[in-house]
């Protein structure tokens, strides 16, 4: 079960940093991404991580913004997100899979693990 907090109201260049917290025992297992969500939008793509988080994918749009990082110690995955827009404004999600690669996946259709999502919103 995973569990995303860390959204709330910024305004254009500020900064948010969103974490996603699961209950599984092996979450080193998990490959981990994030997504968003805008009004009458599909759920895109934002960030992944590999299961030992050696290896990051990032959307374009976020890219050299957006910052994902893990701790297996923890159960976390944070998505430490900078320069903030209101382009970003969404619901994120984080989602999770079971692998045993290192893999990177940047498709809602590759996870089968969703968090109930947390609201960004960046003011002009």
């Amino acid at each position: 079960q995973l569990q995303a907090s860390g959204g709330g109201l910024v305004q254009a260049g500020g900064s948010l940093r969103l974490s996603c917290s699961a209950s599984a025992r092996t979450f080193s297992d998990y490959a981990v991404g994030w997504f968003r969500q805008a009004p009458g939008k599909e759920r895109e793509f934002v960030a992944a991580i590999t299961r030992a988080g050696s290896r990051k994918n990032y959307a374009q749009s976020v890219k050299g913004r957006f910052t994902i990082s893990r701790d297996n110690a923890k159960n976390t995955v944070d998505l430490a997100m900078n320069s903030l827009n209101p382009e970003d404004t969404a619901v994120y999600y984080c989602a999770a899979r079971s692998t045993v690669t290192g893999v990177l996946y940047d498709r809602t259709n590759d996870y089968n693990n969703w968090g109930q999502g947390t609201q960004v919103t960046v003011s002009s």
